[in-house]
Parts: C-alpha cells; structure tokens; sequence
C-alpha cells in the first residue's frame, strides 16, 4: 500500500478522489461508520438539514468548483425580513437588524450530498467504515496501521486528514517527541465545542410574519438562529447554536425543552411544537472533540501546519484537515485546501 488515508471526511475524501484520478495506490480508512466527518445531514421528507458546517462564500473557490464538478445546486441563504433580539431577560425586540448571513451559500440537498459524491466515486476497495486506527508504527521505510479490531496495514505513507488533538490520541511507535505532542494538542478543533439544533416545521410561519428567521440572543441557550429551510419546498427549518458551554449540556431531555421555549419566545406558538428536533452535540463526538475541546472558543484560531509536526518519520506522516489550511483554515474550503496542499506533497 503505498498511501493510507485516516479520516473520511471532506478533507481526506477529497485527497482520496484526487489520488483515485492520478491513478495513485492508497486506502481511505474512517472510523465512523459514514463518511463525512463534521459533515452530517439528516432528512425529514424531502428537506436536508445540516447538522455541522451549512455555508459557503464567494471568494472560496475550492468548494464551488468541486460543487459544479459533481452537478450539485447552490443556493443563497434566505436572508429576507427582520431580525429578532433576545435581551438577558429574555424579552424579544425586532427591527435591529438583518439576516446576518446574506451572501452565503448552501448546497441543495445539504452538504452531505458533496461528502456522499465524493465517497461514490471510490472504488469499493478503496474505502473502509467502521475502521479506526489505534496505533501507527515506522519501521524502516514502512508504516504499520494497527486498527481497534486487531488488523493492520502497511503503507509506505500516512496522511492524517484527522483534528490534530485526535491525532494525539493515537499511539506511536517510536512516540512522537513532547514539542510535536504537545503542538498537537494545542489546536484548537474546529465546532468541536458546538452544539446545534435544528428544529423543522411543516411551513416557515416566521416568513409570513415578515421575519428573516434570524435572532440574537443574550438569554439562550442558543445565542445565534438562522432559517435552515431548504432551497425550495418544505418541510422548513430553524437552527441554532448552542450557547450553553459543553458540561452544561448534557441532559438532552432539558435542553430540548429549553430550545423549543425559546423558539416560542422568539417566533410565537408555532415554533413551539416542532416537527423534529435535532440537536448534534459534537463536543461529546469522541472522533471529533477532546477533553480540550469542552472550553468553547470565542475568536477564530490561526490555523496551519506547525514546525512541530513537519517532517515527522523521515517524512513518511503527513496533515491534512481544516485546521493545518493556512489560508481558509476552520472552514470547509479549509479542509480542501488542506487536502489539495497534502496532494501536491505526497505526489511530488
């Protein structure tokens, strides 16, 4: 095996559909059992809803044209109407502004409509669920991958398109040294603190009351909502994000109930009974987040490769993922600049 790829998500499915039309030896291997990573959609009749990341913007190439490559509809975010505020007390003011995602595209279908294009086009045999790598181990030229069930592969490189925090929960052998570990372990997982909800109506009664679906709150537990609803049709949908730190969270029961209030505080009676809600906690996601991942981020970390990591095993490990793109890193066109970076190094 001359490339195992660890981590089925944009970033390493995009490598893997690179390395596939460069006709290039390798195995995509994830640990979940679905492709896509922080990449979730869920369905309810014919709308899809976005359970990690939703939007993309003009000015990010990578993820536009990868869109139009496999036939796939962008559209813009509704943005039409007026914007609700949520004081401490909980007391609701409209008029204070707009949407504030204008400009922000979407994919019809959601996002994992892109992650199951791009799983599709890999060969059977060159793709793997239900494969997590426990242990990675150089000798000589070669890497051995141990996985949970015992088995291991050989490769000649490794691309580790996984957060770095989660890639330092691997064991190595030779170990990494203590400046590459503890690099790892100081960047920040991109959402790994968030949690979303999403809650889904049969017709989006908040447009008809000239309202963009869009609120800030300063009472929770979401503190930012936005209208989720698909490009055309129904059924129609608002989601949040959750503002309630990680460890506050973890009675699903009671948050529930929490967000279907405030949605009713903020939209009236209609938004009280939902007809699904969803909330995805990627903080206990244990193939997302860590323990360090439970202290929220309030700023946008730099994202790149640190010297730390470069180089490592005579240069047979390698990084791929949102969080080591230079330019774009935290978003999804980060995950494909990674993977396009990664391309370039491992093919030169």
């Amino acid at each position: 095996m001359r490339t195992l790829i660890i981590g089925g998500g944009l970033s390493g499915l995009a490598l893997a559909h690179a390395l596939e039309v460069k006709g290039h030896d390798y195995l995509l291997v994830e640990a979940r059992n679905r492709f896509g990573g922080r990449i979730k959609t869920e369905q309810v009749g014919d709308g899809y809803f976005d359970m990690g990341p939703a939007w993309f913007w003009p000015g990010q190439p990578r993820i536009a044209a990868l869109a139009e490559q496999f036939g796939l509809e962008k559209f813009e975010q509704f943005y039409a109407g007026e914007l609700s505020f949520e004081d401490e007390q909980g007391h609701v003011q409209r008029g204070r502004g707009h949407a504030s995602m204008e400009g922000s595209w979407r994919l019809k279908g959601g996002l994992g409509t892109l992650t199951d294009a791009l799983a599709d086009a890999l060969p059977e045999d060159r793709k793997r669920l239900d494969a997590e790598v426990t242990g990675l181990t150089e000798s000589g030229s070669d890497v051995t991958a141990t996985f949970a069930s015992g088995e291991t592969i050989v490769a000649e490189q490794v691309v580790l398109a996984l957060p770095p925090r989660i890639v330092a929960t691997i064991r190595f052998d030779p170990v990494l040294g203590s400046s590459a570990l503890q690099a790892l372990g100081a960047v920040p997982t991109w959402m790994a603190g968030q949690a979303k909800a999403v809650a889904v109506y049969d017709t989006p009664f908040w447009r008809d009351a000239g309202l963009s679906g869009d609120a800030m709150s300063r009472h929770g537990p979401m503190v930012e909502i936005h209208d989720a609803s698909p490009a055309t049709g129904g059924p129609f949908a608002l989601f949040g994000f959750i503002g309630v730190p990680p460890l506050g969270r973890k009675d699903s029961t009671a948050l529930k109930t929490a967000v279907k209030i405030q949605l009713e505080r903020l939209f009236g009676p209609k938004a009280a009974n939902p007809r699904k809600l969803f909330i995805k906690d990627w903080a206990f996601d244990r193939h997302t987040a860590t323990d360090a991942d439970l202290t929220p981020l309030y700023a946008h970390p730099r994202y790149g490769v640190p010297p730390q990591i470069m180089g490592l095993w005579q240069g047979k490990l390698h990084f791929s993922g949102t969080e080591v793109a230079p330019e774009f890193g935290g978003f999804i066109e980060g995950a494909l600049e990674a993977s396009e970076n990664t391309l370039k190094t491992i093919t030169s």
